[in-house]
């Protein structure tokens, strides 16, 4: 037992940045930063330009807007997996890229010459809509080009926090920006910061990049897909939870920008800072999920519990304050959960069907918020922010309810199981028969 314990002392723990040693991951991360701390600045300044600037504080034309930009993926989205079965990603990122700096440029100097309008703003939230329809979930399996296999999971935990770095700074610029430069420039600015993904892309040694399989053109491909997809039950639930949560919880802008202007009476660097704390515990989620060798189902559904919680406590902060405080547990909850759910399906999903359930992954994610912002929006408008937050706290409770209820049907895990599970390490070697059978429900088919 002692020289068990020696040995398992001797083992080095994996380095939570090990994947950025590779010189292809560290380009695209740095060149990703950029772009996404410019596309969530204009997320921020469109959103405050709808809801401020272009409609006197209409919360339900900020839901259409947002429903524009994320609709599309949920009418395309399925379709599109098989194109990124058969493309790179980096492919498509680099078109799509290029694309969105041009809509977001078009914006920009809109705002600057005074012709900015609703429809306008539409527009170019649909078009958005339709080349991230591509992009998301080829962004979601580049790591897999640029990555060893036994780095993949680390990656997207390092994606994941990236992602949310990104969503920190971003907003609050845009805070800085709106109130020092105007929205105008700030739109442009962050449109042009766009281009640094494509860049980053054209930057790559295709030397080496790691070959990932490309399924062939062929018929029923869509097909092949969806049967994979309903053979694996436990990608069924997590999926359906990923749904509720994008539909619910994902409307962010929606919830910052109506407190900090309906209920506490801020501007606009109030409302950036807001965002900013939000991604303080988003960062922690997905630090949390690269730290993590293996991805469980355990975890996802203590994620869904800690957004529940968190949406209660932001909803019921009686100050500003402590909103700040509070508001982070909801972003930390919905990180970890989103970015443990990605690594899930990647590391056990079969490499021939991994771009199409991928695409599924995206759709849902990506596609609720167009039901679920007009909702956001309209329970914001009719009872107040705090219900909307409320609405999300919901959200994350019927999903956490939803993998219980199967866990407990089809494998005979408790709550107290799943839970003790959730907390113990992927990697030990500990018999405990929480742990062999949150294990089990990985294997799949």
């Amino acid at each position: 037992m002692a020289e068990r314990r020696k040995a398992k002392s001797a083992t080095p723990r994996p380095s939570m940045f090990r994947a950025l040693t590779v010189r292809n991951f560290r380009i695209w991360m740095i060149g990703a930063l950029v772009a996404n701390i410019g596309g969530w600045a204009q997320r921020a300044a469109q959103d405050w330009l709808v809801l401020t600037e272009l409609t006197n504080n209409d919360a339900v034309a900020l839901g259409f807007s947002l429903s524009l930009q994320f609709g599309p993926i949920l009418l395309l989205g399925p379709f599109v997996g098989p194109l990124v079965d058969r493309f790179h990603g980096r492919t498509l990122i680099f078109w799509a890229t290029v694309a969105e700096t041009v809509f977001g440029i078009v914006l920009g100097i809109a705002v600057l010459t005074g012709v900015a309008n609703l429809f306008l703003v539409y527009a170019l939230a649909l078009g958005l809509g339709i080349v991230q329809a591509v992009e998301a979930p080829a962004r979601h399996i580049v790591v897999n080009e640029l990555v060893s296999k036994d780095n993949v999971s680390n990656a997207i935990g390092l994606h994941s926090t990236m992602f949310n770095t990104s969503r920190l700074i971003g907003p609050a610029l845009a805070g800085i920006g709106i109130s020092g430069i105007g929205s105008g420039w700030t739109l442009l600015i962050a449109g042009v910061s766009l281009g640094s993904a494509a860049i980053a892309i054209g930057s790559l040694r295709r030397s080496e990049l790691h070959t990932v399989f490309k399924a062939p053109k062929e018929s029923g491909q869509f097909r092949a897909g969806m049967a994979y997809l309903v053979s694996r039950k436990d990608l069924l639930v997590v999926l359906l939870m990923l749904f509720i949560v994008g539909a619910l919880v994902f409307n962010f802008g929606i919830f910052a920008s109506t407190m900090a202007v309906v209920e506490f009476g801020l501007g606009a660097h109030d409302y950036g800072f807001i965002m900013s704390a939000l991604a303080v515990g988003s960062l922690g989620g997905a630090l949390l999920v690269a730290r993590s060798s293996r991805p469980r189902l355990s975890v996802i559904t203590v994620a869904a519990g800690v957004i529940a919680v968190g949406g209660i406590a932001a909803a019921l902060a009686p100050t500003v304050t402590i909103f700040v405080v509070l508001y982070p547990i909801l972003g930390f909850g919905a990180v970890l959960m989103v970015a443990t759910t990605n690594g899930y399906i990647q590391t056990t999903t079969d490499e021939m069907y991994r771009g199409r359930v991928m695409a599924i992954f995206s759709t849902l994610l990506i596609g609720g918020t167009p039901i679920g912002s007009p909702l956001a929006g309209w329970v914001s408008n009719t009872f107040g922010p705090r219900w909307a937050i409320g609405l999300a706290a919901l959200g994350g409770l019927v999903a956490a309810i939803i993998a219980l209820v199967w866990m407990r049907s089809k494998h005979n895990i408790s709550t107290m199981d799943a839970f003790r599970s959730a907390f113990t390490r992927a990697d030990s070697e500990s018999p405990d028969t929480a742990t062999q059978l949150i294990t089990l429900t990985q294997r799949g088919p």
